[in-house]
Order: structure tokens, then C-alpha cells, then sequence
């Protein structure tokens, strides 16, 4: 006779990481509210999960959490590189995408700079 885990038709695993079945709400997103000291029963009501799986998700989080701990480190490192490489992206692409006004154009910018400060002292 095989042993099951309770959790194992709640949590699985997919190329984007550990998720409650069923849902888009990584393990994760729980470990962010566990550690922002919420209570249970709010992160069910947020998340909008049955009883059965969060208690699930927070028996799958005690029995691994050392090990969810360091894939999230993971995740969340490969989260930041991601993010710098399209930073640097959007910089370069903004640069080029770049126009110098021309006269008109910032003659009507000074119009509305002046305003703007016209307006900012009559508050």
C-alpha cells in the first residue's frame, strides 16, 4: 500500500513554480502573508481558498519549508534579473525612441509649464 500525502492534489508543481491546484496562487503568495503575520482564516478570505486547502498549504509549508524557502530565494532572484534586463531594455529603447521637440513644440511646452506654476501658486 502507498503512502499519500494529504496535500499532494492541492500543491503541484509546474514549470512556474508550486501552486494550489486549480488557482494562479503560488505557495509563495501564502508565505508572504504567513510572514506578514496574518492570520489564517484572513489569507483564506483574501485568497479565496476552502478551508481544506489551506490547511493543506500550511501542511506542505511545515513539512518543507527550508526547502520552499531556498526556491523562493531562487524565484525571487530570477524575478530581479529579469526585471534589471527589461529595465535596461525600456532605457535603451526610450533612447531611441527619442525625439528632439521642435520649436512649436516647445514653445507650447513653456505655455504649459508656465501654467502649471501659475497654478501651483494660487493653492
Amino acid at each position: 500500500m502507498t503512502e499519500t500525502n494529504p496535500w499532494q492534489h492541492t500543491v503541484v508543481r509546474t514549470p512556474g513554480g508550486l501552486f494550489i491546484a486549480g488557482t494562479r496562487i503560488t505557495l509563495y503568495d501564502v508565505m508572504d502573508y504567513l510572514a506578514a503575520d496574518w492570520p489564517p482564516h484572513l489569507i483564506r478570505q483574501w485568497l479565496d481558498l476552502t478551508e481544506q486547502q489551506l490547511t493543506d498549504v500550511l501542511q506542505y509549508i511545515g513539512v518543507h519549508r527550508d526547502e520552499l524557502e531556498a526556491e523562493y530565494q531562487q524565484v525571487l532572484q530570477q524575478t530581479e534579473d529579469i526585471r534589471q534586463y527589461w529595465d535596461v531594455r525600456n532605457r535603451e529603447r526610450l533612447a531611441q525612441a527619442a525625439k528632439p521637440l521642435t520649436p512649436g513644440e516647445e514653445a507650447a511646452r513653456a505655455k504649459l509649464q508656465a501654467w502649471k506654476a501659475r497654478l501651483e501658486q494660487a493653492c
